[in-house]
């Protein structure tokens, strides 16, 4: 929605610095409509080239607030240009995943330390090198930002000072590192490095502004959740007291044996992770026990943390709006400061102010934007041509194409002279066929089901595979020939422009080339030879390709309903607008893997030849060490651990998702120390409460407003509502445009260029 621009404050902040050497100072009078030059106004291309990279600041809701002298223009646009941009996310990428071949390495086939082979170690200085170079690297794009808004904006930006910080403690960290020959235990600049990916995206900055507004509601919440769960503990542990009777100790030896282990209990049922689980011991001895942890549960799961749900929607509703909003203000703000850089080139002296056409179109041809906007804007221009001069209004208003998306218009289909190939046509380019197909395809689903189903208990030598043969081989042919009737109906153009068609023909084709393949191996009468032991896949293999094909081209069926096609596109668009959020989320697993890599590496080892060993013997091995039903030992999670940086990430993932998180939490506390549970405590509030939530709530914004929007639109309406509008659109009727005051204001406070 909003690219990265050097500042991440406000527009209109006063980033004073000095008149740069090369740029011009101009006076402009909001009463009279007067402008001036005061020196360098005879340097037109200036003015142009000004104009230029404001409208491509406004074009990518970039700041304007920038050097405008000739030199910094030309390092501006470098700087943005898309190599430049691409370099630099690329170096960004490879220093993150530096991580996975750094010691402890990642390369191995599994995470299992039973089977786990021992993974490729890199020499000393292999990845240090690609990591210097990315430092160098971020050290040029800090002096080029800092350059480029000058130093006393420098000295007032926390990004930027934090960034020259991270960049310094990571040099000093990198040559501690080769000083000690690789062989240290603690890598502080693994910690840091997520840093980078935050700095360059004004988005996730703007997204850490929101949670942190976000988070004293939150934190009260969590706060009454923790007063609720101490107080059921206490409960539990009064109710479930150890007594003289073993019996009925079964609760207290499980679950409510000391407090951190009643606290921990409450908390895993506060997620239902261990629900029934925890109450069963209890609820065998006496039915009424069951109201306990019904009532803990209703409170705690079902009203608290819904609660929290809530606030967190509240509070991120209109989190889009003021995005949008802000992104609307940069672009009217580097539209206006084009016109005034115009005005100024046009006419020195003027009574109102207005730009020539002709400049607009010289700079319209050097901005670097899509064609069809080029096109838009240029065929706009064009119709002022009999006047020769536009006025701020209307300059505008030729820039509002900007904020409409591009709508894909199809070809138009062939013309044919016959008659009865006119008929067919339009016999083959109705709805209706399309309709026929999904049917077909349907049919197809349930043939491959009714086989799965009779051949389940079946070995791969007693299937049928020829009836399965067969029967693809007609749903084949049927789609084969819809794919050429679509192309008679359509032409070659008008079939392509359909993304579905693509989609459909390709695995159209892609069928029939695995079909015949299956002919020529299996079923020709001269092939004496056994294709299986010359390393070809097997017969059984190549027809289940085919059915998994099949089944996966049924989903073209989702444009055709209205319902699937507005959650399809809702899905599209959460992409685009919650890159910001899933860039946090990426910071937040890393460091915390990182953390777990310093905490618990090596933590959790199985017991060697555990295999032929019994369960009584193992228990003997080490005190640590658990069989128990429900374990992490016994349900053979071994493979989840923290001995390297791609183990933790799909650990963290587990726990996010809550399912026996607890049995992770209950090994490493065994294994290490009951600290550990803070760790993966913070980790669920993290992750689980916090971005899960987040989530649901920007998917419930999104959602709902398309589906309001497109309640009463037919299939093909909210296929064009999808390219039609843009974010910007979306909120057209509740953002407000800015004021020419508080234009005027903003260009005013211009640290480079002075208006007064």
């Amino acid at each position: 929605m909003e690219s990265d621009s050097l500042l991440t404050g406000s527009v209109n902040g006063d980033y004073g610095s000095g008149t740069a050497r090369g740029s011009r100072r101009m006076s402009y009078s909001v009463a009279g409509g007067s402008c001036s030059v005061e020196e360098g106004a005879d340097d037109e291309d200036l003015y142009i080239q000004q104009a230029v990279v404001f409208i491509e600041d406004a074009i990518q809701y970039r700041s304007i607030n920038h050097r405008v002298d000739a030199r910094s223009l030309r390092l501006y646009r470098w700087y943005y240009s898309r190599i430049c941009q691409w370099c630099l996310g690329l170096t960004i990428a490879v220093v993150l995943l530096l991580a996975f071949v750094e010691r402890p390495s990642s390369l191995s086939v599994t995470s299992d330390p039973r089977h786990r082979s021992q993974a490729w170690e890199p020499p000393c200085g292999f990845t240090e090198s690609f990591e210097m170079l990315c430092l160098i690297i971020f050290s040029l794009d800090l002096a080029v930002k800092s350059y480029l808004i000058g130093w006393e904006e420098f000295r007032k930006n926390k990004w930027l000072i934090g960034y020259t910080v991270v960049i310094s403690v990571s040099v000093i960290d990198w040559m501690l590192s080769v000083s000690m020959v690789c062989d240290e235990k603690l890598r502080v600049r693994r910690l840091i490095r997520p840093f980078f990916l935050l700095q360059n995206s004004s988005l996730m900055k703007k997204t850490l502004k929101c949670i942190k507004r976000t988070l004293p509601e939150i934190a009260s919440v969590i706060l009454l959740l923790a007063l609720h769960l101490c107080l059921f503990t206490m409960i539990g542990m009064l109710l479930f007291a150890k007594t003289e009777d073993p019996k009925k100790n079964e609760e207290w030896r499980l679950h409510f044996r000391d407090l951190p282990q009643s606290l921990t209990s409450l908390l895993v049922l506060l997620t239902t992770a261990n629900n029934p689980d925890v109450m069963i011991p209890a609820y065998t001895l006496n039915r009424g026990y069951a109201i306990f942890f019904v009532t803990f549960s209703v409170i705690g799961t079902y009203c608290l943390m819904n609660l929290l749900t809530a606030i967190i929607y509240n509070q991120f509703r209109g989190y889009l709006l003021m995005s949008v909003q802000t992104s609307i203000i940069r672009r009217r703000l580097g539209i206006r400061a084009a016109f005034e850089v115009l005005s100024c080139k046009g006419v020195k002296q003027a009574a109102e102010e207005r730009v020539c056409v002709d400049a607009v179109l010289l700079v319209t041809s050097r901005v670097q934007m899509k064609s069809y906007y080029r096109e838009a804007i240029t065929t706009e221009v064009r119709q002022h041509y009999t006047v020769g001069y536009m006025d701020r209004e209307q300059f505008r208003k030729i820039f509002d194409e900007l904020d409409k998306d591009h709508i894909r218009e199809h070809p138009p289909p062939p013309h044919y002279n016959s008659s009865v190939l006119q008929g067919l046509q339009n016999i083959f380019k109705h709805y209706y066929l399309s309709i026929v197909g999904n049917a077909v395809a349907l049919a197809n689903i349930m043939c491959i089901c009714t086989v799965l189903v009779l051949n389940s208990e079946k070995s791969t030598a007693e299937r049928d595979n020829y009836t399965m043969e067969i029967i693809n081989l007609c749903f084949i042919l049927y789609y084969l020939f819809e794919m050429c009737v679509k192309i008679f109906a359509l032409g070659w153009k008008g079939y392509l422009s359909y993304k579905s068609n693509i989609f459909d023909g390709f695995l159209t084709i892609l069928l029939l080339i695995l079909q015949i393949t299956i002919f020529v191996t299996y079923r020709l009468s001269f092939s004496q030879w056994d294709p299986s032991s010359h390393g070809v896949m097997p017969l059984w293999e190549m027809i289940r390709l085919v059915n998994m094909l099949i089944v996966f081209r049924f989903l073209r069926i989702i444009p055709d309903i209205k319902l699937m096609a507005l959650v399809a596109s809702t899905l599209l668009d959460l992409v685009k607008n919650l890159r910001a959020f899933a860039g946090v989320l990426v910071v937040v697993y890393y460091v915390f893997a990182v953390f777990g890599i310093w905490l618990f590496e090596g933590a959790i080892k199985p017991p060697q030849h555990m295999s032929v060993l019994s369960n009584t013997t193992m228990e003997n091995i080490t005190s640590n060490f658990s069989m128990e039903c429900g374990s992490y030992e016994q349900l053979g999670y071994w493979p989840n651990n923290f001995d390297d940086f791609a183990a933790s990430i799909i650990l963290l993932y587990n726990i996010m998702i809550v399912n026996n998180w607890h049995v992770f939490m209950d090994a490493y506390s065994r294994y290490t120390t009951e600290w550990a549970k803070v760790y993966f405590v913070f980790w669920w509030l993290t992750s689980s409460v916090m971005w899960v939530n987040l989530f649901v709530a920007l998917i419930l914004e999104n959602f709902t407003y398309r589906w309001d929007r497109s309640h009463s639109c037919s299939v093909t309406e909210v296929e064009r509502i999808r390219y039609e509008t843009s974010v910007q659109l979306m909120f057209k009727e509740q953002i407000q445009e800015p004021t020419e005051e508080e234009l005027c204001r903003q260009l005013h406070m211009h640290p480079h260029l002075h208006l007064y």
